[in-house]
């Protein structure tokens, strides 16, 4: 038996005997206290997409789900073993653990005694599970962290290894953990309602590396004060009070609580104070930033976010082996989404200008390096292609597309609003030329309104209006509008002409 088939043999025996524990620990009731945390998750979504990130929440994660008032954020129950499918969610950018909720908060007439409201309020907030669930979450991150350290150190290894030109049985164990490690064990370990009381993984090296990190981790939450910030989100007309002066008085009496270190910049703990009208919510951000920052290295002057990309793709319900366009695509965000998630179709991102293009084909590289190093294997590659072209004038046959989904330009950063009255309507019939009669659709995004509604009515007889979404692009009010492909076969003008007869 060869070495690497020996390790091979250690690490399934490793891996079947804490299953084994695992579920021995199951049926006597020794389940962690993690286990049975059920909490209640706050998350941030693009305005306009509520009902869609509320859908996915009940597809994957099968919890009810409540939408916000507040436009823009969702509320749902988890137990706390499904927070690593939370941070899974393709339609939210952050996400916040509640410590509270008040739907009808009676303020008090003057400022001095709304904001001493807010000081008492910090010492009555059940803060334990909150905590709990904050803590589990940092450990969890902190545990993908550790993964780089043992890819990084095993990478080192590799390279020792083939300047000595030798390898021994201890080398040839850590080669194998580098790649198996990855899917079998660091995953079982991240699983946060497993406790960690397994000290052996496999072979001397990680179980003393584990301990190692553990020992750190343990002194630094011993020896060093947590920093935090307060952050106020307000909206409303009926308040006497600033977000400012909110944050600092409800915060002043949160650092007593706990006795934490007030530091806006390098925080570890962010306390939200979410106020709308009467309806108060405080929470603790899990999401140091936007979960919509997973796709994109190669930045555009109009790059769309991917959460938003998503709701768009959603929108038109993607089937298997549909054909899906994006004629103008930037930097490539919509079509990388779909064949993220939609890898049962086949994408097609296209624009007519070429650094936009080199922009999508290095963010398609960068998607298929990062999947390699997760999954430690050779990547299969994403369904997309990107092509340079007109979108007046597409090289692709008629009735061949499914699904068209784009930005189309606004007129601000890119074009003008004179340029889009002839734009429009040259997309509009190219477009319907290229979707199929009767089933196809499109989702088109643009805030030029009144351009866009005016060029539609031009296309009726081919495009009908299905529903719109009103969603707020960096200020800009936009609006991202369904369409349905009517059943009229598309006629070139010639064919057009010879069915009015033209005269000779």
């Amino acid at each position: 038996m060869s070495d690497i088939q020996e390790a091979t043999n250690q690490l399934l025996d490793v891996n079947l005997l804490e299953n084994q524990r695992f579920v021995h620990m199951t049926e006597s009731g020794h389940k962690c206290e993690s286990e049975h945390l059920q909490v209640t998750i706050g998350a941030t979504i693009p305005t306009g997409f509520e009902q869609t990130a509320a859908d996915e929440v009940r597809e994957k994660l099968k919890s009810p789900c409540t939408i916000s008032k507040d436009r823009g954020k969702i509320y749902f129950d988890i137990s706390v073993e499904s927070l690593a499918q939370v941070h899974c969610l393709r339609s939210v950018d952050n996400l916040f653990v509640v410590v509270q909720e008040f739907k009808d908060y009676q303020f008090k007439e003057t400022k001095e005694e709304v904001l001493k409201d807010f000081e008492d309020l910090a010492g009555k907030l059940p803060w334990s599970n909150p905590m709990k669930v904050w803590k589990i979450n940092t450990s969890f991150k902190k545990k993908k962290t550790k993964r780089k350290k043992i890819n990084q150190n095993s990478s080192k290894d590799k390279t020792n290894n083939k300047r000595e030109e030798k390898t021994d049985e201890r080398d040839v164990k850590n080669e194998f953990t580098s790649n198996a490690l990855d899917p079998h064990i660091l995953d079982y370990y991240e699983n946060p309602a497993i406790k960690e009381e397994i000290s052996t993984l496999v072979g001397d090296d990680l179980a003393s590396f584990k301990d190692e990190t553990d020992g750190s981790s343990k002194e630094e939450t011993d020896h060093q004060v947590l920093k935090f910030r307060v952050t106020c989100n307000r909206a409303g007309e009926k308040h006497c009070f600033t977000s400012n002066e909110a944050a600092r008085d409800f915060g002043g009496a949160v650092q007593d609580y706990f006795k934490w270190k007030a530091d806006m910049t390098n925080f570890d703990v962010e306390v939200l104070l979410n106020i709308h009208d009467n309806e108060i919510v405080v929470g603790i951000a899990l999401t140091e930033e936007s979960l919509h920052r997973r796709n994109i290295t190669h930045f555009g002057p109009t790059t769309l976010r991917s959460t938003l990309a998503y709701g768009m793709l959603r929108l038109c319900a993607p089937q298997p082996s549909d054909i899906i366009v994006d004629p103008m695509c930037g930097t490539g965000a919509i079509p990388i989404e779909g064949a993220t998630e939609w890898s049962n179709c086949y994408h097609i991102a296209g624009d007519n200008n070429s650094l936009a293009v080199n922009r999508t084909a290095n963010n398609i590289s960068s998607i298929l390096t990062k999947n390699q190093i997760q999954e430690c294997k050779p990547s299969w590659g994403l369904p997309i292609d990107a092509i340079q072209w007109d979108i007046c004038s597409l090289p692709l046959r008629t009735a061949s597309v499914d699904i068209i989904v784009t930005d189309m330009p606004f007129g601000k950063r890119m074009g003008s609003k004179k340029r889009n009255w002839n734009l429009y309507p040259a997309c509009l019939r190219e477009m319907s030329r290229v979707c199929r009669p009767g089933t196809g659709r499109a989702v088109l995004l643009t805030q030029d309104k009144k351009c866009f509604t005016k060029a539609l009515s031009g296309m009726g007889h081919m495009w009908r209006k299905v529903h719109t979404v009103w969603v707020n692009i960096g200020g800009l009010h936009a609006a991202v509008y369904l369409l349905k492909r009517t059943a009229q076969p598309f006629l070139h003008p010639a064919e057009q002409d010879e069915e009015k007869g033209t005269p000779w």
